[in-house]
């Protein structure tokens, strides 16, 4: 069973702006999924088609098999959204906002205190319980959305921007989160602009531009369109002014660090048993180049 399945899903607004133009796409139970797409490409859209704040003009919507048109209400319930913006009251607390959510969803009292508790300290934010939400900063209102989309424990998540304007640590924090709820079986699809967490994050893609899907595929099926792989070596010891590789174009940045090209058709292996290579005492390899960002942007202008 797949958790989300669209078809034909057409939008267009009053302003005769059409927003999608019959896209199908399918997400199977259990993914980390991404959709992409330049600011006015649709992905809000299709969200709020999927968590019915906007209401399509055409096209047929399954949540986890459910069809919305049919059963709303069960299709609902497997669902999760986090939002962009902000949607509780700022002068309530912490722990009512989040065991008032799961009431919503008919979670039993106790059972919705145990699970605020749960997630309120596995996202560092126990001590800020008895709060009212206007005092916390913006990253840990940030947690108390997810963890509201979270309370009734649906089969899909939804994460719309869920690191917009968090900082370095606390995106790695929620990004380890969100994989060990992903490796226990929650589905998630991911929107964002920092492409590098879409890389990080995702087993599979889809890449929406002007009310079209223009890709669906593998993360690594994606990537493998780029030519070019750019790394930064960092060494321990001193490289060489004149240092160079046998088969691979490199440019020595400093005396402790290296970039080297990496063509299509090697890998990194192939790097590594360059004889020059073996005498670096290498100490990191990074990327240089944000190679999803690189093949979105190629894509979406083919597109325009």
């Amino acid at each position: 069973m797949k958790a989300l399945e669209i078809k034909n899903l057409k939008k267009t607004y009053n302003n005769d702006v059409t927003a999608l133009k019959g896209i199908d796409l399918s997400v199977e139970k259990g993914d980390f999924f991404a959709l992409l797409g330049p600011n006015g490409a649709g992905k809000s859209t299709t969200i709020g088609i999927i968590s019915s704040l906007v209401v399509k003009n055409e096209g047929c919507l399954k949540i986890c098999g459910i069809d919305v048109d049919e059963d709303f209400n069960s299709a609902k319930l497997k669902l999760g959204v986090v939002n962009q913006e902000f949607n509780f009251s700022q002068f309530e607390k912490v722990f009512d906002i989040i065991v008032t959510q799961a009431g919503f969803y008919g979670v039993p009292y106790k059972v919705a205190k145990e699970r605020t508790e749960k997630y309120l300290k596995k996202l560092g934010l126990w001590d800020k319980k008895d709060e009212q939400a206007r005092m916390l900063s913006g990253g840990q209102k940030r947690r108390v959305m997810i963890i509201k989309a979270l309370i009734h424990e649906p089969e899909l998540l939804i994460l719309d921007e869920p690191t917009a304007g968090v900082d370095i640590e606390l995106r790695r924090i929620l990004w380890d989160f969100l994989k060990e709820i992903n490796k226990k079986g929650t589905t998630i699809i991911l929107t964002t602009h920092y492409l590098e967490e879409a890389e990080s994050l995702c087993k599979k893609i889809a890449i929406i531009d002007n009310g079209e899907i223009i890709e669906n595929t593998s993360m690594n099926k994606l990537l493998s369109k780029l030519d070019d792989q750019f790394y930064v070596i960092e060494t321990s010891n001193h490289i060489e002014d004149k240092f160079k590789l046998t088969n691979f174009y490199s440019e020595r940045e400093d005396e402790n660090k290296l970039a080297v090209k990496i063509p299509k058709d090697k890998t990194l292996n192939d790097l590594f048993a360059e004889q020059e290579i073996k005498k670096l005492k290498i100490t990191n390899i990074k990327n240089q180049t944000n190679r999803l960002e690189e093949l979105f942007i190629r894509l979406t202008t083919k597109n325009d």
